[in-house]
């Protein structure tokens, strides 16, 4: 073989393993996200808000926004069944960004808190906070569970 197609071998083989490499793989429970937790994988979560049950001042809502957010898994904390007086063990995360107010005027820290318990069920806290004193303007917060392809999940865990 010539030295010109060995090298074009070697380029498309490289080639091929880093497609295979960033192919995104959707995680359709908790022990698999735990597991891909563990092992150092790159964990995102897409949450459809119009899939999850609305709560505001602790009442359910009649119905949520057609909304989607989504985060990186990077910091996280994980808690085995009796940790903290919980029957299921659940993995917590949280996320802030200042963004501009889609509710009002000026700029607020979107604080978005997500805890996922080891039955798939999630729940979602999402607060806007005023950036000089810290005052709550919005609380709201969603139910939902993981998307395991078979079921209605608004949340979706890719890594």
């Amino acid at each position: 073989m010539e030295k010109k197609s060995k090298i074009l071998i070697v380029i498309l083989c490289l080639f091929t393993g880093s497609l295979l490499h960033a192919q995104t793989i959707q995680i359709r429970n908790f022990d698999d996200l735990m597991q891909s937790l563990n092992s150092g994988e790159k964990v995102r979560i897409v949450m459809h808000y119009s899939k999850c049950n609305l709560f505001i001042d602790q009442k359910e809502q009649p119905s949520s926004p057609d909304a989607v957010s989504g985060m990186e898994i990077s910091t996280f904390e994980y808690f085995a069944p009796g940790a903290t007086g919980n029957n299921l063990a659940f993995l917590v995360f949280s996320d802030s960004k200042v963004i501009s107010n889609p509710k009002g005027k000026g700029y607020v820290y979107n604080y978005g808190k997500v805890r996922i318990n080891s039955d798939n069920k999630v729940i979602i806290t999402a607060r806007y906070l005023n950036p000089k004193n810290f005052k709550v303007i919005m609380d709201e917060y969603f139910e939902g569970e993981i998307n395991d392809g078979k079921n209605k999940g608004g949340v979706y865990v890719y890594k």
